[in-house]
């Protein structure tokens, strides 16, 4: 296995972890409301859904290559089309009003753990993240690769993690966040939108492929 899949495996869960979304939003409030203690503990109980979900899309991804070429290349155009739909929706939002003030926790490890199990949206943005980031690689994705690909991706994790853990409880992060939080959304929507670039551009050759050799 070549170090630039593992690094692409660590750089997808570096991305899923640090990509603004329920879980980041969820954690500024937290950390401003209870400290950088409380913050940590969320997180770190948001990372074993991280590795479910994970798992879960890596195997999915794998499978897919398994089955055929084709089968891949299709999963690599149905993320890179959701991926720039969440990009779109992001570059185009609008500014909310503010919300309520968030709630003291007495246990964040657990309600982190409960937050990142439940996130419905965990899984198709994971299989979408790693198929992005993955699809030049797919000659190297078989099962063996499974265990070494979680284990880059769950260094990604971590250092992701590290990165939340430090911007926790930061006062001026918070006001920063609460003042550019309209640029911060489309931000993320530009790399979503980037991802889905590098995921379709990933899967058309094949498909071009596939459709000559039909013909």
């Amino acid at each position: 296995m070549s170090p630039s899949l593992l690094l692409a495996a660590a750089a997808a869960g570096a991305a899923y972890t640090l990509t603004p979304g329920p879980g980041f939003i969820a954690l500024l409030g937290i950390g401003a409301a209870q400290g950088r203690r409380a913050g940590a503990g969320f997180i770190l109980g948001h990372f074993a859904g991280d590795v479910l979900w994970s798992s879960l899309a890596l195997v999915a991804i794998i499978g897919a290559r398994a089955i055929g070429p084709l089968v891949f290349d299709l999963l690599g155009v149905v993320c890179g089309l959701y991926l720039g739909w969440l990009g779109g929706r992001a570059v185009t939002t609008r500014r909310r009003s503010a919300g309520a003030a968030a709630t003291v926790l007495r246990r964040p490890a657990l309600r982190g753990l409960t937050f990142g199990l439940t996130n419905p949206k965990g899984y198709p943005v994971a299989v979408a993240t790693f198929t992005a980031l993955l699809a030049g690689h797919a000659r190297q994705l078989g099962w063996p690769a499974l265990p070494p690909l979680l284990g880059a991706a769950c260094v990604g994790f971590l250092c992701g993690d590290a990165v939340l853990i430090a911007l926790a409880g930061a006062a001026r992060v918070r006001t920063l966040y609460r003042r550019h939080e309209i640029w911060i959304v489309r931000a993320s929507g530009l790399l979503f939108l980037g991802f889905a670039a590098a995921a379709l551009a990933g899967a058309m050759p094949g498909l071009r492929r596939a459709l000559t050799s039909a013909r």
